[in-house]
């Protein structure tokens, strides 16, 4: 079980999960190499602009295989096109390395395709099959409302689904909760493992003293700041984090502030809500590079997610801000109402009533009022949470995962 191909169109060689994941098992004296696409998610780069095939580089002693695929914009026919371009590209330029033919092929469903040609290419090779979902197609898309559950597309991809989860060795979930699911559609959970998503402790440390952002309100010390990082998108629900606000906001609470870091198709209409109802303590900060995220984390007094009500969040959450807000060593607030809850778990954070912009405050003013003591349990608290994932952790369970019959 020496030669490993990861599978992950969205795989980036500047870090990330299976980046993470690869460089531990490389250093454990595996062979490993992360096939993914030119294009870059959320983006407008394109790593591949001529008609070469792929490209083969080597990022920190890691091994990627650049595939090439049209690029795209949204998520309307140009994307599906940018996906099949990526899965039949898996099936031809794989075969330029056959003399380091894989031991496991471990494929990331960021879409299904991935999961079909990682099939393909394990039945080629002989190989093992492990399929990852981080995403559940077509069941988030249904109870999102942008697909309807006995629509034509919709049942392809149950059917895509059922099979690949009858056809893999073994299947890994991001989320605690993945037995649950697959159980719920009739099928046998044994092969399920559970491995979430994480933070490389070392790294995140490093990065807090050595990469420092200079910001007026960062380093403001006479306010309760409260932090949020990551995308604004429909899914994030930030438009809670901004009604909260404004709740605390005509109580009186001037000395909360909320840092807003990222960026996403949300962030104008969110700016402009707070512009015309006049809600001075919500910043916008912009995206910064995720280098700078754990320095400005250290300077959080707390971490807030948010997040839409649906019947998904029953199965648990992998929200990669949430490893990261741990290794932070500050509280979380959330009004995300999930199943197998971590902050409830570890203690390092509550979980307020969602859709409700009072409960959110309600939640807020907890940390704000708590004892000096109770607030360094939770610190401490979610720094024992971050241990649990770090990265080497995960990667010693995905070995289990590799090495098991």
């Amino acid at each position: 079980m020496k030669n490993i191909w990861i599978l992950n169109h969205y795989a980036k060689p500047s870090g990330g999960r299976h980046y993470k994941f690869a460089e531990n098992l490389i250093k454990r004296g595996y062979n490993v190499k992360i096939f993914c696409a030119s294009t870059v998610h959320n983006s407008n780069q394109n790593m591949i602009t001529n008609s070469r095939k792929y490209l083969y580089e080597i990022h920190n002693d890691v091994p990627f295989v650049i595939i090439r695929a049209r690029s795209y914009k949204g998520n309307g026919a140009e994307r599906i096109k940018n996906m099949i371009d990526y899965a039949a590209g898996l099936m031809s330029v794989s075969k330029k390395f056959d003399t380091e033919k894989p031991d496991v092929i471990y494929a990331s469903s960021v879409h299904p395709l991935t999961w079909l040609a990682g099939y393909k290419l394990s039945k080629r090779y002989g190989a093992k099959f492990i399929a990852e979902t981080r995403d559940l197609w077509p069941e988030t898309f249904v109870a999102m409302g942008k697909m309807s559950k006995n629509s034509i597309p919709a049942k392809i991809l149950y059917k895509i689904e059922k099979f690949i989860y009858q056809k893999a060795d073994k299947l890994i979930f991001t989320f605690p909760g993945g037995k649950d699911y697959v159980e719920s559609i009739g099928l046998d959970s044994s092969k399920v493992r559970y491995i979430n998503n994480g933070v490389d402790l070392e790294e995140f440390n490093q990065n807090k003293t050595r990469y420092v952002l200079e910001d007026p309100d960062l380093d403001d010390d006479s306010t309760f700041k409260i932090l949020y990082t990551g995308s604004m998108g429909i899914a994030n629900a930030l438009n809670n984090i901004v009604y909260a606000a404004k709740v605390l906001n005509d109580k009186g609470y001037k000395d909360i502030k909320f840092l807003l870091f990222g960026d996403g198709y949300k962030r104008k209409e969110l700016e402009d809500y707070v512009k015309v109802n006049d809600i001075p303590n919500v910043k916008f900060k912009g995206k910064v590079d995720k280098k700078y995220i754990p320095g400005i984390l250290s300077k959080s007094d707390l971490n807030i997610f948010t997040g839409k009500h649906i019947y998904l969040y029953k199965y648990g959450l992998s929200l990669n801000k949430m490893f990261e807000y741990f290794a932070s060593g500050r509280p979380t607030v959330s009004n995300v109402e999930c199943g197998y809850d971590m902050l409830e778990k570890y203690k390092c954070g509550i979980t307020v009533k969602g859709g409700s912009a009072e409960a959110l405050a309600e939640g807020i003013l907890k940390f704000y009022n708590m004892p000096k003591e109770e607030y360094d349990t939770y610190c401490n608290n979610a720094l024992k949470a971050a241990c649990d994932f770090d990265f080497k952790i995960l990667t010693d369970k995905l070995e289990e995962v590799i090495l098991e019959d």
